[in-house]
């Protein structure tokens, strides 16, 4: 059988009334006629997501799921019964989330961080969010440095947790994040501050190091460019003002605005600092 939970690029067999046959040279799947395009050849080869529809049977749709098979996604919850929670995934049959696998009673209309995963005893595509289930506890093969992806998992009073490539826990502290608008299930890339000996990952949305002063300084150079040569910030503006306009920290403003003084592109002056040329 193929794959669930996952895209396959398959060819069209043949056609019937209830929709095409596509085919990867050994298993066959029904693409029901409301997927079907508008024009299609027999032998042509056709991109699907396949899972299993209301009645367990493996079918292919066009539709572009919110999550795959190993992935991580936020999801809202459409309906709750006895049996456990529905999610909305983006397909036309919701996906189930047992009691067994839910963290917390889930509610109807909110959304959470789900990992999607196939029961191996019911061969049935089934969500849950218990993800730390599905994270790696000791960490390898991450430097220092090194640019990461990471999904937003949530927000506490420390900061950020976030899921590092899909397989570990990271934490992003809230003195170091300077951007607005992070929700949970956002996708974002990262960089590896430290791994600690513990098996804990310090993240950053930032890059580190030398390599984040010459990124920051080119962020300062852009904002005066779009702004006529002029910003309104020197060492003495307060924190918030600085976050405000650039979105980073002090510190590393005061780094970025150094690195380019020293290259001679700006003048800092009482009142703010001046575009040279």
């Amino acid at each position: 059988m193929l794959t669930l939970g996952v895209h396959h690029t398959l060819k069209i067999d043949r056609s019937t009334l209830v929709g095409l046959f596509l085919t990867d040279g050994k298993d066959d799947v029904l693409l029901p006629v409301k997927y079907v395009p508008a024009d299609y050849e027999i032998g042509q080869d056709i991109t699907v997501f396949v899972y299993l529809d209301h009645e367990e049977r493996p079918v292919a749709t066009t539709l572009k799921p919110y999550i795959t098979l190993g992935d991580f996604a936020f999801l809202r919850v459409n309906y709750t019964n006895q049996f456990g929670a529905f999610l909305d995934w983006g397909l036309e049959k919701d996906l189930f989330v047992p009691f067994k696998e839910q963290a917390r009673p889930m509610e109807q209309g909110k959304r959470y961080l789900v990992h999607l995963f196939l029961d191996e005893k019911t061969n049935r595509l089934v969500g849950s969010s218990k993800i730390n289930q599905f994270l790696d506890k000791e960490p390898s093969g991450l430097t220092s440095g090194e640019e990461v992806h990471l999904i937003i998992s949530h927000i506490t009073d420390i900061g950020i947790n976030v899921i590092i490539n899909g397989r570990y826990r990271g934490l992003v502290y809230k003195n170091e994040v300077y951007e607005d608008k992070i929700r949970p299930g956002d996708k974002t890339k990262g960089f590896v501050k430290l791994v600690r000996p513990d098996g804990k990952i310090d993240v950053s949305l930032h890059r580190v190091g030398f390599e984040s002063i010459e990124e920051n300084a080119q962020i300062v150079l852009d904002e005066l460019k779009a702004s006529r040569g002029f910003l309104r910030l020197t060492d003495n503006s307060h924190p918030e003002d600085i976050k405000t306009v650039l979105k980073m920290s002090k510190k590393t403003f005061k780094k970025a605005i150094g690195t380019l003084y020293r290259q001679k592109l700006i003048e800092i002056k009482e009142d703010g600092i001046y575009l040279v040329g």
